[in-house]
């Protein structure tokens, strides 16, 4: 009789022990995958920004010089302005301060 209460007995701490080391690492991993999940999306969204931004100012240009009849001139002269606008974004984005 004895041998059973102390056999269930050592399977509840042996449970309990194992849980207790099972635990942490779970949260470990789990909020390592959140953390990678959040730096991937970081990731994206900063690439988008700044290809968002050329192919808008390439746009603009484009448009530009059908209207004014000056192709290709203001497209080239939209790109650094778009590099800038990405640029902007990308620092906004990522939590940097800009001027004004």
């Amino acid at each position: 009789m004895s041998e059973g209460r102390d056999k269930s007995a050592f399977e509840e701490r042996l449970k309990a022990a194992e849980d207790a080391a099972a635990g942490p690492k779970r949260e470990t991993a789990e909020s390592d995958a959140s953390s990678a999940r959040r730096a991937i999306e970081l990731a994206m969204r900063l690439g988008v920004e700044m290809v968002a931004a050329m192919v808008i100012a390439v746009v603009v240009g484009w448009g530009l010089d059908k209207l004014f009849h000056t192709s290709p001139w203001l497209m080239i002269l939209m790109v650094p302005v778009g590099m800038v606008a990405g640029l902007r974004n990308l620092l906004r984005a990522s939590g940097g301060k800009t001027g004004g």
